[in-house]
């Protein structure tokens, strides 16, 4: 028995009695838990030996498609208890109206990129037919597991959308959701049963974030497109196809670039002619764009592998898009920095009260020196800073070359200094010093200025990683399209203007003030007056204001890893 919305909502109307309740999701805030009712009290089931109460506490109910709810016992045991272990969802035999709009959300799951069979869509019709007047009268053994089943999946589903399934602890990333939970027993039984319109009390616990909606709608619209089957595959040229130059696949070429949205549908291509200009190549552009790909207009290997991804891939990034959307505090104290890893970008939120900051960043290499997740707070920015390099990079590659030219050190402005911070003379770098900083005894640091590896700014929130941003004598790296090759640190394009927005409560710090502090002879920190929160976030699909959507490569593999966390289902990771 399929629910259909139109009956749904005659179904609704004619029984729901209960009047809508506001709801106040601050997390952690208590509310009072209601006592059963007399209406409450009638559905309580005759019961043996614990019933829903022994039920609760075995933390398995094999009617499940995952049976295993240990990680959500002692909520359900709440709940139950705190209702006098009665029936919650069922009325007079029947599904409540609440039960009924709860299961169409589970048969929906996929709009907000959730998999339906972990809450049992498949499932609910068949349970539900049980409940049907022509049907036998149902046991009271089948009340409490159909009532039991529909308390785990609604804490499951709930408990999904508000912090996300896998535990991003899980994935080695520094980000703590735990704070943000909400009491689900409080929650069902305060907000959920006695409410008249379920999709607005649920809808509350998403992420209230613009780019989250944005992604959903994203998402359903890649899902139709994923459900029509793919555009025929474009065949990888030998060598770059040129503005200009024949290409003999242009058929597939041009629908595929129709299916995506990149060549517009009143375009006007030839339909048999295999030269590839004008429009197409417009077209292809557009897509190299929203790939992250270099904007050429040349059909090379990666621009053809790209487009021949699978629109299933696309419709999977954008459901673990959400996902970690869900992981995303609700809110801030001050407006916060983001980093995007695939996409080598730093921006701030638009909807704000601070001015909407982006550029370009380069991040750790993918094979060796990654950059991590996490979130931390800025504190100072330091001025003409000194570069300590780091013990692992002063033995792989700083002593290799100081023992192959004695001048580098020199030459590129370090100097070597012992565990007291005392500078020790090192042009030449004698065996003496090559051992000393071999061991340890002895460490490098990089003098302030121009060639500075930091370049003339760099903005500290301390964290166990010793992860921070900074500028960077290398410009010319941000012209390429992907940019890992720092040991973890982020290199931003635009200092002067990252450090203008992180001091704009400070007003005699203009821009004029900043590069001449840049440019002078000291070494500066200036404290902030309110920490910044910096997030170093990893997505690889983004959906701008417009509408647009973008894709990323998963150079750090963390999209295979989360989506083969999901894969497993409940109790996830966490």
């Amino acid at each position: 028995m399929k629910i259909h919305k139109s009956a749904l909502a005659a179904l609704i109307a004619a029984l729901c009695c209960a009047a809508a309740t506001s709801l106040a999701f601050a997390a952690g805030s208590p509310a009072a838990t209601p006592t059963p009712n007399a209406a409450q009290a009638a559905n309580a089931v005759a019961q043996g030996p614990g019933d829903l109460g022994a039920l609760s506490a075995a933390g398995t109910l094999a009617d499940l498609r995952w049976p295993n709810f240990t990680d959500y016992r002692d909520d359900v045991k709440k709940f139950y208890n705190s209702g006098g272990n009665s029936i919650a969802w069922i009325q007079n035999g029947k599904a409540s109206p609440q039960a009924l709009s709860m299961i169409l959300l589970f048969q929906n799951a996929s709009s907000k990129g959730l998999n339906p069979e972990d809450y049992d869509a498949s499932r609910w019709d068949a349970r539900l037919a049980k409940l049907q007047p022509s049907a036998p009268k149902a046991s009271d053994t089948d009340l409490a597991h159909i009532d039991l089943a529909l308390t785990v999946s609604a804490m499951r589903y709930i408990s999904a959308l508000h912090v996300g399934r896998v535990n991003p602890q899980h994935l080695k990333f520094g980000l703590v959701v735990g704070p943000t939970r909400y009491d689900l027993a409080e929650l069902l039984r305060a907000q959920v049963l006695p409410a008249s319109d379920i999709s607005a009390v649920i809808a509350k616990v998403e992420p209230p974030y613009d780019g989250y909606r944005r992604v959903e709608e994203a998402l359903l619209s890649y899902s139709k497109m994923a459900s029509a089957g793919d555009a025929p595959l474009i065949p990888v040229p030998q060598k770059g196809v040129h503005p200009g130059n024949s290409f003999a696949s242009m058929p597939q070429l041009v629908t595929r670039l129709r299916q995506l949205g990149d060549l517009p549908s009143n375009a006007d291509v030839p339909a048999n002619s295999t030269v590839y200009d004008a429009a197409v190549v417009g077209a292809v552009k557009h897509f190299q764009r929203r790939h992250g790909l270099d904007i050429d207009g040349v059909l090379g290997k990666g621009t053809v592998t790209e487009l021949n991804v699978p629109l299933k891939t696309r419709v999977q990034n954008l459901q673990l898009t959400l996902e970690r959307y869900r992981w995303i505090p609700p809110d801030f104290p001050e407006p916060p920095i983001i980093v995007n890893i695939p996409e080598f970008r730093l921006h701030t939120m638009r909807r704000q009260p601070a001015n909407y900051l982006t550029m370009g960043v380069v991040v750790g290499k993918a094979m060796r020196t990654q950059t991590p997740v996490f979130a931390n707070n800025m504190r100072y920015v330091i001025f003409r800073p000194y570069w300590l390099v780091p013990p692992s990079i002063q033995r792989a590659e700083l002593v290799p070359k100081a023992r192959r030219d004695p001048d580098y050190l020199a030459d590129h402005g370090f100097e070597v200094v012992d565990g007291s911070g005392n500078v020790v003379p090192s042009s030449p770098a004698t065996g003496k010093v090559i051992s000393g900083l071999r061991s340890g005894a002895l460490s490098i640091r990089q003098l302030p200025g121009p060639k500075n590896a930091l370049g003339l700014i760099k903005f500290m929130f301390p964290n166990q990683y010793n992860v921070y941003m900074h500028g960077t004598p290398e410009q010319e790296l941000f012209a390429r399209s992907r940019r890992d090759f720092s040991h973890g640190c982020i290199r931003v394009e635009d200092p002067v203007a990252l450090a203008a927005w992180v001091l704009r409560d400070k007003p005699e710090w203009t821009v004029d003030k900043i590069r001449a502090t840049m440019h002078g002879d000291t070494t500066l920190q200036v404290n902030l007056d309110k920490p910044i929160p910096v997030l170093i976030l990893y997505s690889t699909a983004v959906v701008e204001p417009d509408g647009e959507v973008r894709f990323f490569d998963d150079i750090y593999g963390y999209d295979a890893l989360l989506a083969r966390a999901l894969a497993n289902g409940y109790p996830y990771p966490g």
